[in-house]
This record gives structure tokens, sequence and C-alpha cells, in this order.
């Protein structure tokens, strides 16, 4: 197992995975390619035969390769967690996830890396920069998303709460999600960095440029506008519930976090 040599920080890169195409392989080459020797764990989950061919194709031809495996297809929260726990128990004590469908920029990994080295006890978060083409829906669409986890956080710093390229502590992370039956589906990442914050996790943002790709660059999308934001209208609506009886510790906690 190939690891860093810091003491306090044993990460991994950690991406889930359900069906993204052909750009899973330049995905995981990529994360190879700028991701300072760490491990590459690929959670599939319940893709379709061709997926799981290409996977298993990848963790044959490199040794830092490891796939796990979902029968069926139960969210991307459910694979983060099955990751996470795996990880762990093998000694890991970060985990630095990315998208399947090559958006996140590999070229950033050292950064986010660095990051949580200097950072441990921290949840670093990716804060999205677009390119003049990125689609208007998703640039402004996700303000609404940003606004409520803002709000619902006391503005503690989360500088986008949809962006899935972030270094998560294991332990805290495993304890957030194994308390409750939610966050596993395409609302794991706002609930995930609220519910970070609500434990005294710190976010820190670092920048990452975003690029989405077409179905002519093999562009693959699971994301449905409506099924979604349903999704996220529940989350947020359960959040501000859970938010209300810790109105006064957060603005606590803001308050010790601005005088230091």
């Amino acid at each position: 197992m190939n690891v860093s040599n810091t003491p306090s920080v044993q990460p991994l890169i950690l991406i889930p995975c359900y069906d993204p195409g052909p750009r899973i392989e330049n995905t995981v080459r990529d994360a190879l390619a700028h991701g300072d020797g760490l491990p590459v764990w690929v959670v599939d989950d319940g893709s379709e035969p061709a997926t799981r061919e290409r996977l298993a194709r990848l963790a044959t031809e490199y040794e830092r390769v490891q796939v796990l495996h979902h029968e069926t297809n139960q969210g991307k929260g459910a694979a983060i967690l099955t990751g996470i726990q795996a990880a762990r128990q093998a000694g890991f004590t970060h985990a630095l996830t990315l998208d399947a469908d090559g958006q996140h920029p590999s070229e950033s990994l050292p950064a986010f890396i660095a990051c949580a080295r200097e950072h441990p006890d921290a949840l670093i978060l990716g804060r999205p920069v677009f390119s003049a083409d990125a689609p208007a829906l998703r640039v402004h669409g996700r303000k609404i998303s940003n606004f409520w986890a803002n709000l619902e956080t006391v503005w503690a710093g989360i500088g986008d709460s949809l962006f899935g390229m972030r270094v998560y502590p294991i332990d805290e992370l495993i304890a957030v999600m194994e308390g409750t039956r939610w966050m596993r589906r395409f609302d794991f990442d706002p609930e995930a960095a609220v519910r970070l914050v609500w434990c005294g996790v710190t976010p820190v943002n670092v920048d990452a440029p975003v690029q989405y790709f077409n179905a002519e660059d093999d562009g693959v999308s699971h994301f449905r506008y409506g099924r979604d934001n349903r999704l996220l209208i529940w989350m947020h609506l359960r959040l501000m519930a859970g938010w209300l009886p810790r109105l006064p510790k957060l603005v606590l906690q803001r308050i010790r976090t601005n005088r230091k």
C-alpha cells in the first residue's frame, strides 16, 4: 500500500462510478499520473458489463488501482460510504473524491493533497472555476443550493456545496453517514458538507477548473433536472429542521472562529 509519509494523513483517491462510459479510463489514468503516487480506488455502483470490463482491465494494468463493486445501483453517497469503510480498514485516514466522468481537473490533485496534509482536521472543498462554455443551468442553478448550505452552516465557509472534488477526513465522514439514513444518492455532496460543519469540521476551499463534456466527447451525465432537484429540495428541508435546534451552537461557533 503506497500512502503518504505524513503520519497523520494517509490519503487515497476514491472514485464512485456508475456507467460513465469510456471517460472512466482517462479519469483513472489521469489520477494515477497526477495523484502524488496515491492508490486509486474505484467503487463501481452497479454498472453495466461494459464498465465492469473497463475497470477490470485498469485493475489488471495498474497495481495502484483497486475496484470495489455494488451488485445494484445504490447511489453516489452509498458508493462513497462503501469506499471509505474499506479504506479505514486498510489504514487510510483521508479520501480525495473525484467524479468518474472526467470533469474534475487531475492537475489540481497535488494542491488538494497538499492542503489536506496542511489541514488534516479540515474538509477540503473544491470550488469550481467554470469556463465560458459551461452550461448556464449548471453554473447558476447551483447558487440556490449554495445559499441554503451556507445558511444552514451560518456562513462557515462552504465555497461550493455540489462540487464533488474534495478531501474528507474518513473517521468524521463515516460517523456522520452512519448517523443518518440519508446522504446515499445525489444529495450526498451538499449534505456531507453541511453535516461535517455541524460536527465542527472546518471547511477549506481550493479553486479548481471544471470541464463539461458533451456526447460527442464521450460525456455521460446521469443528472436528471426534475428528479435530482426534488431530491435537493427535500434534503434542504430536512437540514433546515435540524438547523433550528443547532442554531445557537452554530452562532457561537462562528463568533469564536471570527475572533481567531
